[in-house]
């Protein structure tokens, strides 16, 4: 039975874009299958904000910021926490992309065009011991031009393969199943979708059309994770973090639906660590949904006083911006799902970023100009509109005002104005002393100490309660699904390992369908900048392995 192509790739995000690029390279023949119409072609990554962690990067450096291989290392092994079993093959992974942070990644990235935003920015600082989690330094670097500028290379490098007649784009093909004719898997069926003319993002609808089978020497599994299917979010959601909240936002739209990762099973592909996931504490309702339950997460600065449900502070080190997951699991403890932003004016428009690259039309169209009147702007464009719009916003001159719309915002009022009114207060008095004992207060000058946060993240320190700063703000934050840290276990060339540990013949996997690498290069936590590049470097790594095994 002759085959159909060298290599099937299954999955046309970031990964699968890389992958097929490698392969186009080393003159490899491709069919790459996606069950989403051809608009949405680069998948989770066309609306990412397009941070990329960098190791002692010339960014870095010109910011003052001292970084190294070995404290990069130090801050991945301590924010993963690997302790299982079937970790080995995570830690190897995580040494190589660490290398490759530190190593080739920048000159490589920018051979193929993509530049970066000069300000680099802060992100899960932690906040425990040196060997804890977190970033000890800034590494998150800004694609200039987001989640697009960072796709359009590996998508050019693809069209150039369909140009040269090395590559097939079949879209609207969801595979089913993975079968083997001669003790390799090389075997790959489906059904074809009826065609959709749905915008990227929206639902593309699932009405069949027809099946297909295609037969060839290797397949790469590059389907994407389970954020947008919230029963397989709820059905591995980690006992360490209680139980799964009755409300989500979605992070990410409904097509990551993690179907294709029990497809991969079923032909013997080994899943580790489904119960390590990535969701974000700070989202929002987009006032402007393009997918169903669409949220949106805020980058925020370090000054916002985070509180519960109930009003109570968060415990140290849970400031804006410096653990997600700790945050995550202190939040499911209180009994609630919520949680509260309270802030002013001042504040907001410093210290709030959007995530997403919708969100950001200065960075991700390349417009100096409307960098620069961001910059200017008392608060930017898109922020503004959910101040305005948000469901989740109240935004009042007065505290007991605020509290009342806080309160109606909830199935029942939990927000007492004296308490509130005792806690802002406190926090004031902190914030004039120079030698004060509020942690958060000491992190918002250690904050404005890195040149790029006092630039451009983290407002000067002064009382919420001032009425110059005002008006006074309060952001309702929810529980918003994004990533999978756990997938396909595979080894350093990305081949799909089964349970025994041995190579499954034929099949390799790449990106968030093989948790970024090794089944979970990220162990429990993330240090940020690391999903776009995991995807670019397990992608790589899978498309070079493929092409070696088919020469």
């Amino acid at each position: 039975m002759a085959y159909d192509a060298d290599v099937i790739v299954i999955g046309a995000g970031l990964a699968g874009l890389a992958a097929t690029a490698e392969l186009v390279d080393a003159g490899r023949k491709v069919i790459l299958l996606d069950q989403e119409p051809e608009q949405s072609i680069g998948g989770q990554a066309h609306w990412s904000f397009g941070g990329l962690f960098l190791v002692d990067s010339p960014e870095q450096r010109r910011l003052r910021i001292k970084d190294s291989h070995a404290l990069a290392l130090q801050d991945w092994m301590g924010t993963a926490g690997f302790d299982r079993a079937e970790d080995h093959w995570a830690r190897r992974w995580a040494e190589a992309y660490v290398d490759f942070a530190a190593g080739e990644k920048r000159a490589w990235l920018r051979g193929q065009g993509v530049r970066f935003f000069p300000v680099v920015g802060w992100a899960e600082r932690g906040g425990y011991g040196a060997d804890g989690h977190g970033n000890s330094v800034p590494r998150f670097h800004i694609t200039w031009g987001t989640g697009p500028g960072l796709v359009a290379p590996f998508e050019r490098r693809v069209r150039e393969g369909v140009a040269r007649g090395l590559v097939e784009l079949r879209f609207r093909h969801r595979v089913t199943g993975l079968g083997r004719s001669a003790g390799s898997v090389d075997t790959v069926t489906g059904e074809v979708l009826e065609p959709s003319p749905a915008d990227r993002g929206r639902a593309s609808g699932r009405e069949v059309a027809g099946v297909f089978e295609l037969r060839a020497q290797a397949v790469v599994v590059t389907s994407g994770g389970i954020g947008g299917n919230h029963d397989l979010v709820r059905r591995n959601w980690p006992k360490r973090l209680g139980t799964p909240p009755k409300k989500l936002l979605s992070g990410v739209p409904a097509h990551v639906d993690g179907l294709m990762l029990d497809v991969a099973a079923a032909a013997g592909g080994h899943l580790v660590n489904g119960d390590r996931m990535w969701h974000y504490t700070e989202g929002i309702e987009n006032w402007n949904p393009l997918w169903a339950r669409h949220g949106i997460r805020i980058l925020p600065g370090p000054s916002s006083i985070w509180l519960d449900a109930t009003g109570n502070r968060l415990p140290v080190p849970l400031f804006p911006g410096f653990d997600t997951l700790g945050t995550l699991e202190h939040i499911m403890r209180t009994g609630y799902e919520h949680t509260w932003f309270v802030l002013n004016q001042r504040i907001i428009g410093k210290e709030f970023t959007l995530s997403g690259s919708e969100q950001n039309p200065d960075l991700t169209g390349r417009s100096v100009r409307g960098v620069l009147q961001r910059a200017r702007a008392d608060v930017p464009a898109p922020v503004k509109a959910f101040m305005d719009q948000g469901v989740d916003f109240v935004v009042e001159r007065e505290l007991p005002a605020l509290v009342r719309g806080m309160n109606a915002l909830t199935d029942e009022p939990l927000i007492d104005e004296a308490a509130l009114h005792r806690t802002l207060t406190a926090r004031d008095r902190e914030i004039t002393n120079p030698f004060s004992k509020d942690s958060q207060v000491t992190a918002i000058r250690g904050a404005r100490a890195y040149l790029g946060d006092r630039l451009i993240r983290a407002a000067a320190p002064h009382a919420v309660l001032d009425p110059a700063a005002g008006p006074l703000i309060a952001v309702r934050l929810n529980i918003l699904t994004r990533k999978s840290l756990g997938g396909l276990q595979t080894d350093l060339s990305s081949r799909v390992l089964t349970e025994a540990g041995a190579p499954l013949p034929g099949v390799y996997a790449a990106g968030e369908a093989a948790g970024f690498g090794g089944g979970g290069v990220h162990g429990y936590r993330s240090l940020e900048g690391t999903f776009l590049g995991g995807c670019l470097f397990s992608g790589r790594t899978a498309g070079r392995a493929a092409a070696r095994a088919t020469a």
